[in-house]
């Protein structure tokens, strides 16, 4: 995985559409991000964080009982155990950090399960900065438990939706690109996943590559081929998939990102402008359309740019599962190993599962999950579902 070209796509995909107001903003985060990036006072520090904060490196698990019942290896990358519970702190902290060297007071961000809305605001508190998380009221009904810890952190939590939709991870985006046109000055906009305007996916997919690179090495260590044969990691914006993915790319593992089936954007999306960037929609005459997902985290009715380039390459495949068999293979892992994934999670296992039922998963392959965060917050919701 490249650095993206001068336009910011990665092939056809990507770019920077934005309004006249918001454009010299953009600019001034990508010349930010590229002299942090190169300064070793900047990576340093967000290393130590990344090691005595967020509790880096987070461990590989080997799956013995979900192992034996599948016929086929499993390790899961844990970014479960990572502070916050997700593999969101890693982007949080990287910038939350480069708000602080350009002098910024404020961040803003949007939110779909709250996961990355708590790192925001656990980043926000750390760093001393004040915080805003725009969430669609629907992800707010879905997630209390979440918007009562951004709460405790200090955040301002505003719910939205629209004429159209009770409220997701759309209307949510929709709202923070509308709040950083009025605070360009004092805000930068922490966006959570690899998608948004050059240089968002690019750089957030640099934050999230710490997945990658730790895994590729741990996997080293552990396995005679030092390469599993498959690498999995669920997909909606897509940070965690890109960051595991960025560190196996250059090896002969198959890569696989697991959509929503009701989210399928690689699939079923077609080529569109959302949100600032060029990527793969699900849109019907030109108008996008709800996705939807047991998962707050998998409803965005569109993909990373990457993502979809790594598609028409032929280098990822992004196949598509729904809401029960997510629900049956978080019921598997749960009993099998104690582990309670996240629903997104629960996505990219229950991919695993069907293919290794199917054949698709050859008997005695080994296969690299990435545990994009714990199901803690979806305890409510998953009883409801289970009853």
């Amino acid at each position: 995985m490249t650095e993206p070209d001068a336009t910011g796509r990665f092939g056809r995909f990507g770019g920077r559409f934005l309004p006249e107001a918001l454009m010299p903003a953009a600019k001034a985060v990508e010349a930010a991000f590229r002299e942090a990036w190169a300064d070793p006072a900047f990576t340093t520090e967000y290393r130590r964080l990344l090691t005595h904060y967020a509790g880096r490196p987070t461990p590989v698990t080997e799956c013995a009982r979900l192992s034996r019942a599948l016929g086929v290896r499993v390790l899961l990358k844990r970014e479960d155990l990572a502070h916050t519970g997700s593999h969101k702190i890693n982007n949080v902290l990287g910038q939350a950090l480069l708000a602080r060297r350009t002098g910024k007071r404020k961040l803003i961000a949007e939110t779909g399960a709250g996961q990355h809305g708590v790192a925001t605001a656990t980043a926000a508190a750390l760093l001393d900065l004040s915080c805003t998380v725009y969430m669609g009221e629907e992800d707010v009904r879905r997630q209390a438990l979440n918007v009562f810890r951004m709460e405790l952190l200090g955040a301002e939590v505003v719910p939205v939706s629209s004429a159209t939709n009770a409220g997701t991870l759309k209307e949510a985006t929709n709202a923070a690109l509308r709040a950083w046109v009025n605070e360009t000055e004092e805000a930068h906009y922490c966006l959570g996943s690899v998608m948004g305007p050059h240089p968002y996916p690019w750089m957030v997919r640099e934050f999230q590559r710490v997945i990658g690179d730790e895994a590729r090495a741990q996997c080293a260590e552990l396995l005679p081929t030092a390469v599993p044969d498959v690498v999995v990691a669920c997909v909606g914006g897509g940070s965690n998939a890109a960051g595991t993915f960025a560190g196996f790319v250059g090896t002969p593992a198959r890569l696989v990102g697991v959509e929503a089936a009701g989210g399928s954007a690689v699939d079923k999306g077609v080529l569109g402008v959302l949100h600032g960037f060029t990527s793969h929609f699900l849109q019907e005459e030109s108008q996008v359309l709800e996705a939807h997902s047991i998962s707050a985290g998998l409803d965005y009715p569109g993909v990373g740019p990457e993502h979809v380039h790594l598609a028409e390459r032929g280098r990822a495949q992004y196949p598509s599962v729904t809401d029960e068999q997510a629900l049956r293979a978080l019921r598997l892992v749960t009993r099998l190993e104690g582990i309670l994934p996240a629903l997104e999670s629960a996505h990219a296992l229950a991919w695993v599962v069907d293919a290794a039922g199917t054949g698709e998963l050859p008997a005695g392959s080994t296969v690299l999950v990435t545990l994009s965060g714990r199901g803690d917050k979806d305890v409510q919701q998953i009883r409801e579902h289970l009853r």
